[in-house]
């Protein structure tokens, strides 16, 4: 089936506790169209609206910029540049500060922001947008990874290198090598609510922002420093986005800053939304990896020692391209050891826009890698790539240490690969398509099971941080504010869960709060999978608080011991007594009994050290794996996804009902990113795919018409995290990969399986067809 029959077991939202599955808070008003995003939000009278312009070179100086076509345009009020900063012209996460908001005197990619054009209509300032007069000096440019090597375009001067074990020994030892390279491609966010940012000016310095980010604080940072004001005079509010994916992690600081920069200069509100053209040119994007890799090998299948390079697309500016790329390496292993290992990091300078932060965050395209490997040992050996997985696996007690030094002691890979390969019937199936190869002559099938291990917490220690705040009310209801952002997935009704769980009320008795600047100060960015994590045990701490002082007022009033009180389903039992909640909340106000807490929470046991690539980045690992079946159309390169089955190891799910969603929707936006989209640059440098016209992601017609999903449900975590739980936000996008090694199969199927087939991705049906040809060819000769 394409949908989880969760209905039977889905709680009722005022009922729902902790590990039920319970419907998405915001569910009911996204199918009726209520939810309030940006926007949707009711404009002060004069709101302004701006717009950007864009530099139409991929490299070139600015000889001469001439704006009075704009400036007498119908509507317009005003032309923002960098003259008009009063702070720093820059947006960049990064130490480097090398991102700014308007070019000045260059640009370095075809639609950096070069002005912004404020009108009294947003029509008026994208019309006016266009009217400028630009004269540019061309300059010579880079647009893909290897172009950028060749001219030695590092962006990063401090690349990351991961090393373990005696590889000169290793590669000694392993009679067999397997030598090449993959190329990965990007993928654009494509969120449903583009970027957009509005701004209203307050008295004194004070502005309030209402951003579509992931990172309410950071956006908060980024106006104050450009408006070169203090932090506190800047409130950054977020209700929910309408998907965000990393894309809204540093990409909405420019928009937030050009708004927050013309409703203070005009002392107006200023909103600002692009078009999903210019949106798609202007803002960045998965980077797009060549690995070049040489891996020893035995007869066996296995792996002796493993050299590699991970170059990378990063753009014209350093924006989060060091950490993706060091979490590529980070997941350069996926879930099996290497006995000796060496990879290196290229983020390189190209002309083209940042890439920056997208769901999973380097470590699908470290993965992917690792999974090409396997496939070209497997291929030359004559052996199933399932066989060659489990030769390498991680051990549960040896050989479990990663290639930055980090000992796996939460292993679960082999119990979730033998449970999904027997209950998929993989053998028997692998077999009947084997079987259906050899008598069809146009079309072709092809099966792969893949695993994941994928590692949760922040790489950025610093990140592994939260707050939240916890009111109680006289009549018992609660006011719940955290530091994460919901972008879909979920975040707030878990959270939510935890606090009634915690109270022992039903979820309505919490209203889910907006996230902001004004409430939770100093907030992480919700990546890294690790939104509920954070902010629940945020959550958890606040609620513990207020509990101990309630359970201490209510042994006082009604003369018992505290350790005769204990928490029950809506309310505590004082001795035989029972006590509602609202009448002890009712009852603790009038005693002067503080209701009201701040909770944190860090993640422990988490250290880095950069410099000697020697470390414990990560918490935990969550694990799964998929096994998907295809088949190909040899003549045209067609294909079609027949079946997908996936385990995916959650921990105590916190709620089934969103975690089977997350691990569905991971799925089909990974299989969208390995197969249909494609970003394509011309020779000038502009990108063409800006549209959904021609930038295919998934449709509801490519679920696959089996898709079974099923969580381990026998998985507690072994660390204490709320619930006991896992994260889920990332490790399910890299199941897609066994789409790409079934393709693989249904390929080499006509070379009789002896030829590796080798697919860069996304493996569109044009490199299906280009595939075939090549295995034809050298069948042939």
């Amino acid at each position: 089936m394409g949908v989880q029959p969760m209905n039977k077991h889905e709680a009722p939202i005022a009922l729902a506790s902790l590990h039920s599955a319970t419907r998405h808070d915001s569910g009911p008003k996204h199918v009726t169209g209520t939810a309030e995003y940006i926007d949707d939000m009711i404009e002060p009278v004069g709101t302004m609206h701006a717009y950007l312009g864009l530099s139409t070179r991929a490299h070139a100086e600015i000889a001469s910029i001439d704006f009075s076509a704009v400036k007498a345009a119908p509507g317009v009020i005003g032309v923002l540049t960098a003259g008009d900063i009063p702070g720093e012209n820059d947006v960049s996460p990064s130490h480097k500060h090398d991102e700014p908001i308007f070019a000045q005197g260059k640009v370095h990619f075809w639609g950096q922001p070069m002005f912004a054009v404020v009108a009294e209509t947003r029509d008026a300032a994208r019309r006016a947008a266009h009217l400028v007069k630009v004269d540019y000096r061309d300059l010579p440019f880079a647009l893909d990874v290897r172009a950028a090597q060749a001219a030695g375009g590092a962006l990063v001067t401090d690349p990351l290198k991961l090393e373990r074990g005696d590889l000169e020994a290793g590669f000694a030892a392993a009679p067999r090598r397997a030598k090449g390279s993959i190329a990965i491609g990007g993928q654009d966010h494509f969120y449903l609510e583009g970027q957009i940012a509005f701004a209203v000016p307050g008295e004194d310095e004070d502005v309030t922002v209402y951003s579509s980010t992931q990172h309410p604080s950071e956006v908060q940072l980024m106006v104050a420093q450009v408006l070169a004001i203090r932090h506190h005079a800047v409130t950054v509010q977020v209700r929910r986005m309408g998907g965000g994916f990393g894309g809204k992690e540093t990409q909405g600081n420019l928009f937030a800053a050009v708004a927050a920069l013309a409703a203070k200069k005009w002392n107006r509100a200023c909103k600002i939304r692009p078009d999903r053209d210019d949106d798609m040119q202007a803002t960045g994007k998965r980077h797009d990896f060549v690995v070049d890799y040489d891996v020893g090998y035995d007869e066996s299948g296995k792996i002796h020692a493993v050299d590699a390079v991970y170059g990378a697309r990063a753009g014209f500016s350093s924006d989060l391209s060091g950490p993706v790329t060091d979490r590529a390496l980070f997941h350069a292993d996926n879930a099996y050891w290497y006995p000796a290992v060496r990879v290196r990091s290229e983020p390189l300078y190209t002309n083209t826009v940042s890439n920056t932060a997208f769901r999973g965050f380097g470590g699908p395209q470290g993965m992917m890698a690792a999974e090409r490997w396997i496939e070209d040992i497997a291929y030359d050996l004559g052996k199933d790539p399932l066989e060659i997985r489990k030769a390498n696996f991680y051990g549960t007690h040896t050989d479990n240490v990663t290639p930055y030094h980090q000992t796996v002691e939460d292993n679960v890979v082999h119990r979730v690969v033998e449970e999904l390969e027997a209950s998929s019937d993989y053998q028997a199936r692998r077999q009947a398509v084997i079987a259906f190869n050899r008598t069809s002559s146009v079309l072709k099938k092809g099966i792969a099971l893949t695993p994941v291990k994928f590692g949760i917490s922040f790489t950025a220690t610093w990140y592994n941080q939260a707050g939240a705040l916890v009111h109680v009310y006289k009549d018992g209801s609660i006011h719940l504010s955290h530091g994460g952002t919901e972008m879909g997935q979920g975040l707030y009704i878990k959270v939510a869960q935890v606090v009634a769980d915690a109270f022992g009320v039903g979820l309505d008795s919490v209203k889910i709060m907006a996230t902001t600047t004004g409430k939770v100060p100093n907030t992480s960015a919700t990546a890294a999978s690790s939104g509920t994590d954070l902010n629940g045990m945020a959550a958890w701490d606040a609620c513990e608080q207020i509990k101990t002082r309630l359970l201490a007022h209510a042994a006082r009033i009604y003369e018992a011991d505290e350790a005769d009180c204990h928490w029950a389903q809506g309310g505590i039992n004082v001795g035989r007594t029972f006590v509602p909640f609202a009448e002890l909340c009712a009852s603790a106000y009038l005693n002067r009994v503080q209701l009201s807490a701040a909770g944190f929470y860090k993640t422990p046991k988490i250290h880095w050290d950069r410099a000697t690539g020697r470390g414990h980045p990560f918490y935990y690992f969550a694990y799964g794996a998929s096994v998907s079946e295809v088949t190909i159309d040899i003549l045209t390169g067609e294909y079609s996804v027949d079946r997908v089955d996936i385990l995916h190891d959650v921990g105590k799910s916190l709620n089934p009902a969103i975690d089977i969603g997350q691990i569905e929707g991971g799925f089909i936006q990974g299989m969208g990113w390995l197969t249909t989209e494609e970003l394509v640059w011309d020779g000038k440098g502009q990108l063409r795919t800006h549209a959904p016209s021609t930038y295919k992601i998934p449709l509801a017609s490519d679920i696959p018409p089996v898709f079974n999903v099923k969580l381990a449900e026998w998985s507690v975590n072994r660390e204490p995290t709320i619930g006991r739980s896992k994260a889920v936000g990332e490790p399910p996008f890299m199941l897609a990969m066994s789409v790409v090694e079934a393709l693989g199969m249904a390929v080499a199927s006509v070379g009789d399986y002896r030829t590796a087939p080798r697919l860069d991705t996304p493996v569109t049906p044009e490199r299906v067809l280009m595939g075939v040809e090549r295995i034809k060819r050298e069948a042939r000769g």
